[in-house]
């Protein structure tokens, strides 16, 4: 084994049965039962005895047509956005190579570029979790990246970069630069427009903060040129035909259930924030995603996460992960029920209170 790989610890997923999931970042709501019947209806026309369109065409244009890529770029299909992490990555490996992110960030960035022989450079954040533009400028042309990737809104902290400073990155680097719109349904704010502007920009999405986690399918769109380069790696027939047929359906004929889910996650998200800004001795910073950044007082976060499980209720920890994440705690936004029962084990018997 290599020892970079023997140094690494696996991704790690928390136990969750029987406990109100609030760490994944998941959309909480199912779909109503006219809508899973035609569901299945559509599934039962899918040939499962035959390979999947290599290249997922036909979702290809309903995902143009539902999330406005601009006419001329390309798309290509991940088993989730991490499979789309590793093609990239995979494709400008080589000796001396680098890729870049800022930290803390999504952590499959730093350990993708370990599986695939990649130098990894992580640039802190300042404290209130901006970019602090000199000191990644001066990476930049430190380590001349192959591959830069920014989280927008960023993961796990929630907030938007400077879009001005964001476009300084993309014109400074040498490489490509993707831009990861995981929680592109909770923001307002994308680069999905400017592909095509900058002739190293590429924006990669994912379904699963949607509500389709379970199919896991993430997408990269794009200037043609490097699509096509990307496309000799992902491997055949990728996408299966289940999760084709399902994420065609879920944006056309379920399109609208999908929205109306997003703005109540939206709207609970607001009232979740301002909720926990009431509560003393917590901290919660502003979020442009589907979860909540929360900062407790020094060593209470350890405790509060056990309370918080012991009462049914399962969040991520985030303390000991990063020094800017020091006593954090990460909420995901679930139903107003859920958000009730968070608030209830805070609020009570707590000694934030």
């Amino acid at each position: 084994m290599r020892p970079e790989i023997r140094a690494l610890s696996a991704y790690h997923v928390q136990e969750a049965e029987g406990l109100i999931k609030l760490d994944a970042m998941e959309n909480p709501f199912g779909w109503p039962d006219e809508l899973k019947s035609a569901w299945l209806e559509r599934l039962a026309r899918v040939e499962v005895n035959r390979y999947p369109d290599p290249e997922g065409k036909e979702l290809v244009q309903v995902l143009r047509h539902a999330m406005a890529i601009p006419r001329g770029m390309e798309v290509l299909l991940g088993n989730g956005s991490d499979e789309i992490i590793q093609i990239i990555a995979m494709a400008v490996s080589g000796p001396g190579r680098t890729l870049l992110s800022v930290e803390p960030g999504f952590v499959m960035y730093r350990m993708i570029a370990t599986f695939c022989g990649l130098e990894y450079a992580g640039v802190p954040l300042r404290e209130d979790f901006s970019l602090d533009l000199p000191a990644l400028l001066a990476a930049i042309e430190a380590h001349r990246p192959a591959v830069i990737f920014l989280a927008y809104p960023n993961n796990p902290t929630g907030n938007l970069f400077d879009t001005t400073q964001l476009q300084q990155v993309i014109e400074a680097a040498p490489g490509l630069v993707v831009i990861d719109e995981a929680y592109s349904p909770f923001t307002d704010a994308t680069f999905m427009g400017s592909l095509g502007a900058f002739p190293n920009l590429l924006v990669m999405r994912t379904l699963s903060k949607l509500g389709l986690a379970g199919l896991r399918l993430g997408y990269l769109a794009g200037p043609a040129e490097w699509l096509a380069e990307f496309h000799k790696i992902r491997l055949p027939y990728n996408i299966n035909v289940l999760t084709q047929a399902t994420a065609a359906f879920a944006l056309t004929e379920g399109g609208a259930v999908l929205r109306e889910q997003t703005a109540l996650i939206r709207a609970e998200r607001a009232r979740l924030y301002e909720a926990l800004r009431a509560i003393p001795g917590l901290v919660p910073y502003p979020s442009q995603a589907n979860f909540i950044l929360v900062r407790s007082r020094p060593g209470e976060a350890e405790p509060l996460f056990e309370r918080l499980r012991e009462g049914g209720v399962l969040v991520k920890k985030l303390h000991g992960g990063h020094p800017l994440l020091e006593d954090c705690l990460r909420f995901t936004v679930g139903t107003a029920e859920e958000n009730g029962r968070l608030l209830q084990i805070l609020g009570q018997d707590s000694p934030l209170g």
